[in-house]
């Protein structure tokens, strides 16, 4: 074999692009969603700090964007396994446009109100939270069954381009022309975004659905909690974040530890760099059918990493591990990933990426509150090192204790096999459908 075919053999699968239009604007405007929106979060903040000069108010904000998250990621949940998803995005893809140009004209006014972009800020978590669930839940139907690992790829290749772009261009436009630039910006995006999601064809139910309801939630809750393997990926994952998020820390640890204020922004895009990598070479994800133990290796490795950029003596080495780190967790994602594709029944794919949502989006925010807590009682690197050693043991933990998510085969996996049958029977997706 060549150094072509081995390249070939382990580069990112573009397949899903090719064969299938959906897919392409599915994949489009998510990017120019995740673009956009990273923009805006740079401009938030910093906005809320030049008006009140108060770390707390920062803070503040994320916590307000806490509830909606909660509440309305169950909902949209719910809500995509009854509606018209692709109808659900542009709709909601609207609402964050009217939101978002809200912040824009509130930037551009002598004197602008802080408490419009809480209120704003919060309205907004709502409508991203109803909307994502859809998204996700869409992705599987535009493509054929066995393009799913590689479309899940893609996705997330789209999302880390706009997590190391967006910021980027975020604090450019903050430092060249203004903080309300950085909102339109996002609301060209988001426009640009919802006219892609429009261009899809409909999605209609191919089962029988039921309205939204707490009823309907429960369900959702209680089949993801009824199966081990899910459960193993969701509470791998908490684990990874709650206990080795290391991002709260990392001002301390470029000013205080290293004394080198201008290490932050390497610090911070570090671990976006090593999962676009990661993405980039994730071609041999195909090729693994025990998803459960790579998840588990993955998750590990991240809290190795994690650990190790904590004892790291040279602040190149903290960047080489926390690079690593980023690529561990996108490979835990990828295959996190393909098991909800691949393994859950259409009619609950809406509540149980509602459910998906929570889990890597609560982690960090409790990771962040143990990391700062630890960092005073302690040091900023015991709180990094602590952090990735109770991550590798927490995952390892997991895995002893749910054996059917170690186990896990897509090959003879039951919820697999049923999703293979009932997909071949409804019938695939063909190409540029």
């Amino acid at each position: 074999m060549t150094w072509r075919d081995r390249l070939r053999a382990i580069r990112v699968d573009v397949t899903p692009l090719r064969t299938s239009r959906d897919f392409r604007l599915l994949f489009s405007a998510g990017t120019v969603f995740y673009l956009g929106g990273m923009v805006s979060y740079v401009a938030m903040p910093f906005q809320v700090y030049r008006l009140t000069g108060s770390n707390i108010a920062v803070g503040a904000l994320g916590a307000v964007e806490l509830v909606p998250l909660l509440v309305f990621g169950l909902y949209g949940g719910a809500l995509a396994d009854h509606v018209d998803r692709r109808r659900l995005l542009v709709l909601t893809g609207i609402a964050q446009l009217v939101l978002t140009a809200g912040l824009a004209v509130n930037a551009f006014l002598e004197d602008p109100q802080v408490w419009v972009i809480f209120v704003l800020a919060g309205l907004l978590a709502a409508a991203g939270s109803m909307q994502r669930p859809s998204r996700e839940a869409l992705m599987p139907r535009t493509v054929r069954h066995d393009e799913i690992p590689a479309a899940n790829a893609l996705t997330s290749l789209g999302m880390q381009l706009g997590l190391l772009v967006g910021p980027t261009i975020g604090g450019l436009l903050v430092s060249l022309v203004g903080v309300g630039w950085c909102f339109v910006v996002d609301v060209a995006g988001l426009a640009v975004a919802s006219l892609l999601f429009a261009a899809m064809r409909p999605y209609p139910h191919q089962e029988e659905t039921t309205p939204p309801s707490l009823q309907g939630i429960r369900e959702g809750l209680s089949y993801a909690l009824g199966r081990r393997d899910l459960l193993g990926t969701y509470l791998v994952d908490i684990a990874a974040m709650l206990l080795a998020f290391p991002v709260v820390l990392f001002p301390a640890l470029a000013e205080k530890v290293f004394q080198r204020p201008e290490l932050l922004g390497p610090l911070y895009s570090a671990e976006t760099v090593g999962a676009l990598l990661a993405t980039a070479l994730s071609g041999w994800t195909a090729r693994v059918h025990h998803h459960g133990r790579a998840i588990v290796v993955a998750a590990s490795a991240y809290g190795a990493c994690i650990a190790l950029a904590g004892l790291s003596p040279s602040w190149g080495l903290v960047l080489l591990f926390l690079t690593l780190a980023g690529a561990a967790d996108m490979v835990s994602a990828v295959f996190r990933g393909i098991v909800w594709n691949q393994t859950i029944p259409e009619r609950m794919r809406g509540r149980l990426a509602g459910i998906e949502m929570l889990s890597y989006s609560l982690g960090p925010l409790g990771g962040q509150v143990r990391a700062g807590v630890v960092a005073d009682l302690w040091s900023v690197r015991g709180s990094i090192v602590s952090g990735g050693v109770a991550c590798v043991a927490g995952v390892v933990a997991t895995a002893a204790w749910l054996r059917d998510f170690w186990a896990y085969d897509v090959r003879t996996d039951e919820h697999a096999r049923a999703e293979r049958t009932a997909r071949a029977a409804r019938g695939e997706p063909s190409a540029d459908a």
